[in-house]
């Protein structure tokens, strides 16, 4: 039987089945079949047996299976980064002056260095979500979130990504360019749902007050919104 050795751990994975792939002459996939890896004696090669077909529930479970199994390889994990699982990668931004864009009629075309609160992001396959936090400090997963005071956010913080270029994979080391397609495409207009930013004269007039320096360097903590959630309930796929 072929063995492959995996990681610095010397994990040995052996070969046991095989997904073939048919596809029409566009190359679009239509069907596959799981077979199993025949041993032959004497040290001959193995070979792949009969196949039965593939739904799609099969090929869910044998997904699943490789991404709870799969070795990963090994990468330095910043300080930021919260929470890594098979599907989604979550981290944190401490407060900080930022540059912001804004191309919208009632602002106009306009950039600045603005404060922003503390972050949480979130790149996942079921899409990109950013929140606020209240506090400095790094969150642990009882932290209270608010909603992300920003233009192009959806309710549950899911951000309306439009044009901006976002990697192409989801995990730490494309951290950066998540943050990066945010921070560096133009906010255009507030997105239908629930209140973003507790402010008496509305979401425009608190953004053009930021954009005029009006806070200076300290994030007005009075606007934000509070989350109905955790963080831990977001690590978790729980914003129901």
């Amino acid at each position: 039987m072929t063995k492959i050795a995996m990681g610095q751990a010397g994990v040995e994975v052996n070969v046991t089945k095989a997904v073939l792939l048919y596809s029409q002459k566009d190359g679009t996939i239509s069907y596959a079949t799981l077979h199993p890896i025949l041993v032959a004696p004497k040290g001959d090669r193995p070979t792949i047996g009969a196949g039965v077909p593939l739904d799609r529930f099969g090929l869910v479970q044998c997904l699943q299976s490789l991404a709870e199994n799969a070795i990963p390889q090994a990468e330095f994990l910043p300080a930021t980064v919260l929470s890594i699982g098979a599907d989604a990668v979550t981290w944190w931004c401490p407060p900080c002056m930022r540059r912001v864009f804004f191309q919208c009629n009632e602002l106009g075309n306009r950039s600045s260095i603005v404060p922003h609160p503390g972050l949480v992001f979130q790149a996942a396959v079921d899409g990109f979500r950013v929140f606020a936090l209240r506090d400095a400090g790094r969150p642990t997963p009882k932290t209270k979130l608010y909603e992300p005071p920003y233009f192009n956010t959806w309710d549950a913080g899911e951000i309306c990504v439009g044009s901006a270029k976002v990697p192409a994979k989801i995990g730490v080391s494309a951290i950066r360019g998540w943050e990066d397609a945010f921070f560096n495409s133009a906010f255009t207009h507030p997105n239908h749902g629930g209140k973003r930013v507790a402010y008496k004269r509305g979401v425009f007039a608190f953004w053009k007050d930021m954009l005029d320096g009006a806070f200076g360097r300290a994030y007005p903590k009075d606007v934000l919104v509070p989350f109905k959630h955790t963080l831990g309930d977001l690590i978790a796929n729980e914003l129901t």
